[in-house]
């Protein structure tokens, strides 16, 4: 029985990471990459700086306000740990829908060559590209 619930687990993990979306990871450690792959232009090289910057800001809150909770709650009973535990998710939840936020912005930018470079490297990693409606500029 053991083994049939692990397996189930297993085959729904790798399920699960099928349907993930593939994101860019704009202001991580791969914007010199995402630059030198999509060969962005000029404006699309500035554009990815500032919103690095800008996701870099918008999560560093998230992560103070996740290490204040575990800081604050290192010594919480089980009961009081449950609500905490939802309250880090909902930090780390917000965290990801930035960098997803981010992400379309630049995504946005791409032209159509860009744009199906993207769709390609996504397929091969099994990824869901994010869709972007280009016909809206940000700018």
């Amino acid at each position: 029985m053991k083994a049939i619930i692990s397996f189930l687990f297993l085959i729904s993990g790798f399920y699960g990471m099928a349907q993930m979306d593939c994101i860019l990871g704009v202001g991580g450690r791969d914007d010199e990459t995402i630059i030198k792959v999509f060969e962005l232009t000029e404006e699309q090289q500035e554009n990815l700086k500032n919103w690095s910057a800008e996701l870099k800001i918008r999560n560093d809150i998230f992560k103070d306000k996740a290490a204040y909770l575990m800081k604050q709650n290192e010594e919480s009973p089980p009961e009081v740990l449950k609500e905490v535990s939802k309250k880090y998710q909902s930090y780390i939840d917000s965290m990801a829908n930035n960098v997803r936020m981010i992400d379309m912005r630049l995504l946005g930018t791409f032209n159509e060559k860009q744009y199906q470079r993207y769709v390609k490297l996504c397929s091969q990693l099994s990824l869901r590209p994010i869709y972007v409606n280009r016909s809206v500029d940000e700018n």
